[in-house]
């Protein structure tokens, strides 16, 4: 089940409704966000439910035995990581390194038949399961104990909203929330539904008007000219950025309906002065992750600027693998993570604040480093969609040929830009709220007016009703 979908639109209410009009207790309503939870994954394909139900119950049984046998709880820990570890392996990588290592022995001369299977990847595994494993490595390192109760860890791994595609929750953070009472709250559940609609725009309007074009162009990349495919390079930079983060403002409005609050994923990651600071508010949750249970024990930036470095590209080049089986994926981490160490050997691109904080406009200076870290960005997204390095390289060589000079583009184009300039344009007047509607928090000026918040609503909703004929999946599903 999709939050853009006709199923999901009847799915949320009747929940919603049960939830804290019949199901009242905290027990019957953690329970009853686990069977939401397990029939919006289901929806999918119903085996999916024995790797998550397999993952819950090894995470719960190690945080008790991590509890009750203190000092097996490295062993324990590690045990639950790596059984896991070899599940996602198993099914996201199996095949790569099946091919990749046929492919190394028949360049030493030996020929070998590796076998290779027909493996479905289970949508959202990556996800759930670096959440799983937070909460044993948090048991272990004694920032909670471990929960006694099955159905709240169920509910803290398999929450619905969030499930699929993050954010990346921490037991810290949100297992908590299950085991406290919560109550009902107006400015909650409008403001969830505020978000909600937001990400929705962000998904169906932007991201899938330009993820038609920009799959157009990559069919046929080498036949375009070199300004169409920088177009092309330009929308599905807005593409996944819709996509993705409408995805969390989904997840996130969506949990507030229930009283939940779940953790900000993106933080208008395109006004980012620095590739530090973009890396500091994009997919945030899963940065966070990799700091904490990988750069961290790895000695984080102790013991030099060599050893800083080499974290660094560590934690890239695993973030890279984690997004997909391809050398593409790696290859973009180490991009990424190349453009981190001059940074890091000048001790620069440090930001706290938000872009011109308190102002209608950035300088200059803000502009200019805005601009580059962006298209630093952009270049690397090549790599991230291209389907193999060769890919990659060839769309480079037919985008910076004679014909990047020929500029003009389509009505197609120019509507998908127009809807980039939107979004664009509306985080940057909302870039230090909480989201991009957050009217709730400007009570003054013309918004202060209830009849130009509806038109707002409104106007939103038509566009989304409008576009739902395009109806994709999110992107991160396939991570």
């Amino acid at each position: 089940m999709v939050f853009n979908s006709i199923e999901f639109l009847f799915f949320l209410p009747v929940v919603f409704l049960l939830y804290w009009f019949v199901m009242k207790p905290l027990k019957w309503q953690n329970l009853l966000i686990v069977i939401a939870s397990y029939v919006f994954y289901g929806w999918w394909d119903w085996r999916f439910l024995v790797l998550i139900a397999f993952t819950t119950v090894c995470s719960y049984l190690s945080g008790l035995m991590i509890d009750r046998h203190r000092h097996w709880g490295k062993a324990i820990s590690a045990a639950n990581i790596v059984v896991n570890l070899t599940i996602l392996g198993f099914f996201k990588y199996f095949n790569f390194f099946a091919s990749e290592l046929a492919g190394a022995l028949s360049a030493l001369g030996w020929h070998c038949d590796w076998p290779t299977l027909n493996i479905v990847l289970p949508v959202g595994i990556s996800f759930y399961t670096f959440q799983a494993l937070s909460y044993s490595i948090d048991v272990y390192r004694r920032k909670l104990p471990a929960s006694r109760s099955l159905i709240d860890v169920m509910a803290f791994i398999s929450f619905f909203p969030q499930l699929v595609a993050g954010p990346i929750e921490r037991s810290t953070h949100l297992l908590p929330q299950f085991q406290s009472p919560r109550h009902f709250s107006p400015q909650d559940a409008t403001d969830g539904m505020r978000q909600m609609l937001w990400g929705l725009f962000k998904k169906m309007i932007v991201a899938d008007t330009c993820g038609v074009l920009v799959d157009r162009m990559w069919q046929d990349y080498s036949n375009q000219s070199g300004f169409a495919l920088l177009l092309a390079m330009i929308l599905f930079a807005f593409q996944i950025y819709a996509d993705f983060s409408g995805y969390s403002d989904i997840a996130i409005g969506c949990a507030r309906l229930f009283g939940i609050r779940l953790t900000t994923n993106f933080s208008v990651p395109y006004f980012s002065r620095s590739m530090r600071e973009l890396w500091r508010r994009w997919h945030i949750t899963l940065m966070n992750w990799f700091v904490d249970y990988v750069y961290f024990p790895l000695g984080g930036s102790r013991g030099g600027k060599a050893k800083t470095i080499r974290n660094t590209i560590i934690v890239f080049a695993i973030s890279g693998l984690w997004h997909g089986a391809n050398w593409t994926f790696v290859l973009w981490g180490l991009y990424n993570a190349a453009l981190f160490i001059p940074l890091i050997l000048l001790n620069k691109g440090r930001y706290r604040d938000t872009v011109a904080s308190g102002k209608p406009l950035p300088s200059l200076k803000e502009t200019w480093h805005m601009l580059c870290t962006f298209t630093l960005f952009l270049m690397g997204l090549v790599l991230f969609r291209a389907p193999s390095i060769n890919d990659a390289i060839a769309y480079f060589s037919c985008m910076f040929s004679p014909s990047l000079l020929n500029v003009g583009f389509g009505h197609d184009f120019r509507t998908a830009l127009f809807y980039c300039a939107v979004l664009i344009v509306v985080e940057w007047i909302y870039r230090e709220k909480r989201f991009a509607l957050d009217f709730g928090s400007c009570p003054g000026g013309a918004l202060g007016h209830r009849w130009v918040r509806w038109t707002i609503y409104v106007v939103l909703f038509v566009f989304t009703v409008i576009a739902s004929g395009l109806h994709s999946n999110f992107i991160y599903f396939q991570f």
